[in-house]
């Protein structure tokens, strides 16, 4: 009987154990073949989901500039547009000069030490993106796992971030602090969509609104369409939907921001 027991239980089918596919790129690799192939890049995420590098290559680049911004246009050109805010911002009418002196004295000295936090800033919010493409793609039916997401938002915003902030690094450097308006300019000196042709100051809601037609914006939303696709196993109508509603849902409380500060958001 125990022979019987042994040859029925050696004869039984034995579950096979997943492949687990190993990584075709070192993530040195996946920065520079996001830029030609990023589909194969995406499916390299699959599997094995990497975003640290790329975030931080991100972060700084976008913190350096904001930095070189504020150096450029100095205390006195930062002062001036605080100073500004302060006189456009509610309850400003009820406010005596020694107040709004105080106010702006305060948000200077504040500035001083959170313009050295932007980076970190920017890195935070990658775990908000990806957490936004992680819940939506659960609900297009996506498999994707949330670290997965996480690269497809960082990795579909290094192209554009990179390109976007050399050439605004080139222009920051040929163009004088006088001609540099921080209320127009904290999104980008280089506009490239529409609200290149709208006054941002006289009109903020509407350059605000054409704004989203980024040339730059619009790379990164192909890419992620192309990510979504490949890490949730979603169909490209599926990813340009959940594209597409955290797009509206962006747009939405910058127009807000928009009408209450009265700069273009």
């Amino acid at each position: 009987m125990d022979e019987n027991m042994n040859s029925e239980s050696s004869d039984a089918p034995k579950t096979a154990s997943p492949i687990v596919e190993s990584p075709q790129m070192s993530e040195i690799g996946t920065l520079v073949n996001v830029f030609i192939e990023p589909e194969n890049t995406f499916k390299d995420i699959v599997r094995k989901p990497r975003w640290i590098i790329a975030g931080i290559i991100i972060s700084l680049l976008v913190g350096v500039y904001a930095l070189g911004l504020q150096m450029k246009v100095g205390e006195a050109g930062m002062r001036s547009f605080i100073a500004e805010q302060v006189n456009k911002g509610f309850g400003a009418d009820s406010m005596s000069a020694e107040q709004k002196a105080a106010t702006v004295d305060m948000q200077v000295n504040i500035n001083r030490y959170t313009q050295y936090a932007v980076p970190i800033f920017v890195f935070i919010s990658f775990f908000v993106g990806g957490f936004l493409y992680w819940i939506g793609s659960k609900a297009f039916g996506g498999t994707g796992g949330f670290f997965q997401n996480i690269s497809v938002w960082i990795y579909s915003s290094l192209p554009p971030t990179v390109v976007a902030m050399i050439a605004n690094f080139i222009v920051l450097a040929l163009k004088s602090a006088d001609e540099i308006d921080l209320a127009t300019s904290q999104r980008g000196l280089l506009q490239a969509s529409p609200a290149f042709f709208i006054d941002g100051k006289a009109h903020p809601v509407i350059s605000t609104f054409l704004s989203t037609f980024d040339l730059f914006a619009i790379w990164g939303w192909i890419l992620a369409a192309i990510g979504l696709s490949v890490v949730n196993k979603m169909s490209k109508g599926a990813s340009w939907g959940l594209i597409l509603v955290i797009v509206l849902i962006g747009l939405g409380f910058r127009l807000l921001s928009a009408v209450f500060s009265g700069n273009p958001a």
